[in-house]
């Protein structure tokens, strides 16, 4: 006879605990909590991670009987609204009709060593780390290991293909890569940074006015790749690894952003 597979829970308590240390968010400062933001049920056994708490997003995980949502862009921005009203009120609303915890982690997540968004991104683009710069060590460094990339036209084109969307290119796409910079999300006003540490080519998710002057005058080349598209491994690494860590179950969930 076939034995109904027990789904094994775990504290959230501990949960949170090892989050905390795994990822050093009272190191950090930031511009919302990092951790829990939403309180739902006490134990966690399901747990369904994406990029930005959307309405969308919490439809899924009460869809696939998730009790806990993990993600990257939470609630509670500084200077943002702080009333519930309007999506804001629908999306809580929802947690906490279904009990669902939401948990969120921020620029913890970014600059995480091995979990972050900047390394995660590094994998997935054949780069190789090299350094770091910039406040809370967000903006990385590092090499192409493919030796057939050689040009920023070269790098955009596999970027395209990578992250299926084409990226902004600013810049002569025949220079030669050299020194890569890097951070995920938008970060673009590192830039200048980046060109002080003597990068080729800077990338981030988005783009302001401002940015394209600024790559001219500094003569690095940006590609602006997207702020969801860079910004969708961190979070996934992170579900993870709780999965294998607590034996419980967790699925990422991608919610189309063409930003």
């Amino acid at each position: 006879m076939n034995e109904k597979k027990v789904q094994k829970t775990v504290d959230r308590n501990e949960v949170l605990k090892f989050l905390a240390d795994e990822l050093k968010i009272s190191l950090i400062r930031d511009y919302c909590p990092n951790g829990m933001q939403v309180e739902g049920q006490p134990d966690i056994s399901s747990i369904v991670s994406g990029v930005t708490a959307s309405l969308a997003l919490i439809e899924a995980a009460i869809d696939l009987h998730a009790d806990t949502l993990l993600v990257h862009h939470g609630y509670f921005w500084r200077n943002e609204n702080e009333c519930i009203v309007g999506p804001k009120q629908k999306r809580i609303r929802l947690l906490l009709q279904n009990n669902i915890n939401l948990i969120a982690y921020h620029l913890p997540l970014d600059c995480h060593p091995e979990l972050g968004n900047n390394v995660q991104l590094a994998k997935v683009l054949d780069f190789r780390p090299t350094g770091r710069f910039g406040e809370n060590d967000l903006g990385w460094l590092g090499q192409m290991m493919n030796p057939g990339i050689t040009t920023v036209g070269e790098l955009a084109d596999m970027i395209e293909k990578r992250l299926n969307r084409k990226p902004l290119l600013v810049g002569n796409p025949q220079q030669k890569l050299e020194t890569i910079g890097w951070c995920t999300g938008a970060a673009q006003d590192l830039l200048p940074d980046a060109a002080m540490n003597n990068a080729s080519v800077f990338l981030s998710g988005e783009v302001s006015e401002r940015t394209v002057h600024e790559a001219r005058e500094y003569g690095i080349a940006y590609l602006a790749c997207g702020h969801h598209a860079t910004e969708r491994y961190g979070i996934n690494a992170l579900g993870t690894l709780l999965a294998e860590r607590f034996g419980i179950h967790h699925q990422f969930v991608e919610i189309d952003n063409p930003v």
